[in-house]
């Protein structure tokens, strides 16, 4: 029944609705879609694909409104008595497509003539299967009603056809072309269909997305002996690695052997196999033609290709070919594998690795394939999975460390308070906050796995419990698994797969380094943090917050006394004793990272953060004062805000309790002294003033900088280089950059509170109605999560470009979490920027998505998407 074309130069046919593929046909992904420009590769590569028709975008819509292509002209390319099949062919095989129909032509003559040459069993399945799929998918009849119908024998096939004429009162159509009209017309159809739409748009499809048909001679896989039908590839889906993988079933037809059904059929091994017979031994010529095949697809469409075949009486058939489906760590070590062969270049390399796949390879997943009981979901917050015992406190959390006991800290929501507790946890559960809340953000940073904004929990820390979504009730102790990377909360203990960090990622980066032109930072906080950034081949910190050294437990009693001194030198004298732990953190930090830059933002928590937060904590702090509790009470109250975020806090406190910059600045300053004499090599650091709004504070706080430098500097008997810049965070600081750019080294902006200002939204609030804003179109994206390229982008352009116009040599960054987002990438090189800044975790993500700008930038194409 096929019938494979040899390639030839005839002119295809074509101007009636549908062209024929042969090597010089007009055929292109565009019009007709990636499975019918693959089929077109193969068959230029001289592969025995049968005849095969393709029909373009346009023709398919117009079949759907009713305007049939010219059927005559098509069936005469097939020969007399033609059995068909058409499957769907969209631009990008991830946006689907209606499934394929197969043995379209079958009727009652035909039949009978195959009755005659395959065997009535043969014949009868052919025959059932394409009834049942023309049933349910073209006259829409009860799916249950052809459902399997056990042997295929011929009162099986009676029975099938009485059931189609009770069921759409008709008998069953005996004229080929009103049978494949009929198909088109359906598939086109359900393309059109509003639930397929917006499943495609949902997959990244544009609403107009175009569907072609490629209607295809069928090689039947039925006959005689070992005739059947498989699939090959040659790598392994998951891993990348070398392997042939496959299967093959005889008296099958399609992608049946992928279905692993025990229906009595032979399956046959590919490889030569113990076990059982193979198609090397029984078919050698077939294998060596399947080899050669695979070798040429790899080499030649350049890529690993998954081969659909079929082989009838011994003589084999292509019918298809698509991109092997892989995990993302198989993606990588392909890409690597053909550049590394010469079959791609290390920039299309590159290309081919979205950066969002890659927090798949740095965390530790759940196992796509476990059964897993979700007891609650929430924003997709920090990536990786981790399973611990839940806690409700950061006390308890360190409590659980110390017995290496593993545990999920959960809270309504976190505050600098919980920072230890987040170190000590496994991961991070908040019932309220969004995608940059602080639990977010801090979780990011330690690479920890985080859910928030789950509102569907209800926690009640007096009780010690925490009742689910569906009403469950679980308890301090009880196990749990946080999945960060699609925010699920599931009960027990989830199987994990192990993140692979090996030499292809390594030198993926490397290509991704080299092709780059914009700078990537790192956000690091903590000696963990910076050598997480070192290993990830930072440049530098971009941002290093400095308020969680405050927070150690050998200094938040000194700085909680400092709270409670009137007098500037009682101030300074207690702070004196926190210096010495404060140069000792710089110290460390300015050794990790081994002569890269290093931006120290200065202090910017409100005080009130330092003290507790209930009458107990209070009570023993007045203790360890040795003071009043009405006194400690009363401060406590004189210092609460009702708007923290918008108070005393950043340059405000720098100025108005100018004792703890003066102490800061001169521990990052002995701390440069004390490298330099260890290590032989300067250090030149760079300080940062955040929440900044007026040029006057930055002249006021430069001033007593400079102060403390040149102090440092007589004391020392060294010298030394520093560089001074403001964190741009309120609307203002950006609108007047051109005033602070004369005082300033370097602008970075703070995008976190700049996108809060800028929309007067809270961060930790806006997840509870984000996404129905996002869904309604009032928003395009999540602000917090994708820079908002219209308003606090036209700020950042500003600042930007005043900035530079009052000093050239002006540094610019960005620091905020948009700093890792391949999007907010795009713009700040657009921009300008010198370097981005993000999250420890998030600057492979951030170096990759600059490599894919630059590479795009000049002129390379993205490789484009095989079926």
């Amino acid at each position: 029944m096929q019938n494979v074309r040899k390639p030839s130069s005839a002119r295809p046919a074509e101007g009636r609705g549908f062209t024929e593929i042969t090597p010089s046909a007009p055929i292109s992904a565009e019009r007709h879609g990636g499975r019918a420009k693959c089929l077109q590769r193969l068959i230029r590569l001289e592969m025995p694909v049968p005849t095969t028709v393709a029909l373009d975008f346009d023709t398919v819509h117009a079949i759907s409104a009713g305007e049939m292509p010219d059927l005559d002209a098509l069936l005469a390319l097939f020969g007399p008595e033609p059995l068909l099949s058409v499957r769907p062919s969209s631009e990008d095989p991830d946006w689907g497509g209606p499934g394929a129909i197969l043995n379209i032509g079958m009727n009652d003559a035909l039949h009978a003539r195959l009755v005659e040459s395959h065997g009535e069993a043969a014949a009868n399945a052919l025959y059932m299967r394409f009834i049942q799929s023309f049933a349910v998918h073209v006259a829409r009849a009860d799916p249950d009603e052809f459902a399997a119908a056990g042997e295929p024998t011929a009162e099986a096939l009676a029975q099938m056809l009485r059931a189609y004429e009770d069921e759409t009162e008709e008998p069953f159509p005996q004229d080929v072309k009103l049978q494949l009209g009929e198909v088109l017309r359906s598939m086109a159809r359900a393309w059109e269909g509003t639930s397929a739409r917006l499943l495609r748009e949902a997959k990244g499809a544009p609403a107009d997305a175009g569907l072609g048909l490629v209607v295809q001679k069928m090689a039947l896989g039925v006959g005689k002996t070992v005739s059947g039908s498989g699939v090959i590839q040659f790598v392994n889906g998951e891993t990348g690695r070398a392997q042939i993988i496959g299967r093959y079933m005889c008296q099958a037809q399609g992608r049946d052997a992928l279905r692993r059904r025990d229906d009595g059929r032979e399956v046959l091994y590919l490889k030569d196999d113990p076990r059982g017979r193979s198609i090397e031994t029984v078919l050698p010529e077939v294998w060596a033609d399947l080899l050669r095949y695979g070798d040429l697809a790899r080499r030649r469409l350049r890529e690993e290709m998954q081969i659909e075949f079929t082989v009838e009486n011994e003589k084999l058939y292509i019918l298809d070919a698509v991109r092997v489906p892989r995990s993302a760590r198989a993606n990588l070590r392909i890409a690597v594998a053909l550049a590394k062969d010469g079959i791609i270049s290390p920039d299309e390399a590159v290309l081919r690795v979205p950066p969002r796949s890659l927090p798949e390879l740095l965390h530790r997943q759940v196992d796509p394939e476990a059964k897993l009981d979700v007891i609650g979901t929430g924003i997709a917050a920090s990536p990786g999975a981790a399973t611990g015992r839940i806690v409700f406190s950061a006390s308890a959390a360190q409590a659980a460390a110390a017995q290496d006991e593993p545990c999920i800290l959960v809270r309504r929501e976190t505050t600098p308070e919980d920072i230890r507790g987040m170190h000590a946890a496994s991961a991070v559960l908040t019932e309220r906050g969004g995608v940059t809340s602080h639990a977010a953000v801090i979780a990011r940073g330690l690479g920890l796995p985080c859910v928030v904004g789950a509102s569907g929990f209800s926690l009640d820390p007096r009780a010690g419990t925490l009742t689910a979504p569906d009403g469950r009730v679980l308890r301090e102790g009880d196990v749990i698994t946080i999945d960060g990377s699609h925010g699920r909360v599931i009960a027990g203990a989830a199987p994990t797969i192990e993140p692979e960090l090996g030499e292809n990622f390594r030198t993926l980066l490397s290509w991704a380094d080299a092709a780059r032109d914009i700078g990537v930072r790192a956000n690091a906080d903590t000696p963990e943090d910076a050598r997480i950034a070192r290993d990830f081949d930072a440049e530098g910190i971009g941002l290093c917050r400095t308020e969680h050294m405050f927070f150690a437990e050998d200094r938040i009693l000194a700085m909680r006394e400092m709270i409670f001194a009137d007098d500037p030198d009682d101030r300074r004298s207690i702070l004196e004793r926190i210096g010495p732990m404060l140069r000792d953190d710089f110290v460390e930090l300015f050794n990790i990272m081994r002569g890269r830059p290093v931006t120290i933002r200065l202090f910017d928590l409100p005080l009130h953060e330092f003290l507790p937060q209930n009458r107990t904590g209070l009570r023993d702090l007045a203790e360890a004062l040795d003071l009043p509790l009405a006194d400690v009470t009363r401060r406590a109250e004189a210092l609460a805000e009702f708007n923290p975020m918008l108070g005393l806090r950043g340059v405000r406190l720098g100025v108005t309790v100018p004792e703890i910059y003066d102490t800061q600045a001169r521990a990052i300053f002995e701390a440069v002294v004390e490298v330099a004499a260890q290590t032989g090599e300067a250090v030149v650091p760079e300080v940062m003033i955040p929440l900044v709004s007026a040029s006057r504070e930055v002249e006021i706080v430069k001033a007593r900088i400079d102060a403390v430098a040149a102090a440092v500097r007589i004391e020392a008997g060294a010298d030394f280089d520093y560089r001074l810049g403001v964190m741009v965070e309120t609307p203002r600081a950006a609108l007047r950059a051109g005033e602070f750019a004369p005082h300033s080294a370097f602008l970075s902006f703070g995008t976190n509170d700049l996108t809060q200002m800028t929309y007067g939204l809270s961060r930790d609030d806006a997840g509870r109605f984000m996404s129905q804003y996002v869904s309604l179109g009032v928003f395009p994206e999540d602000p917090f999560h994708v820079l908002d390229a219209e308003g606090v982008g036209e700020l950042l352009t500003l600042g930007a470009e005043r900035g530079r116009a009052a000093n050239p040599a002006l540094t610019l960054s960005v620091c905020g979490e948009h700093g890792g987002n391949p999007e907010s990438i795009a713009f700040c090189r657009a921009a300008g920027f010198d370097y981005v800044s993000c999250s420890p975790f998030r600057v492979p993500v951030a170096r990759l998505a600059a490599a894919h700008l630059a590479i795009e930038a000049r002129g390379a194409e993205r490789p484009p998407r095989m079926y």
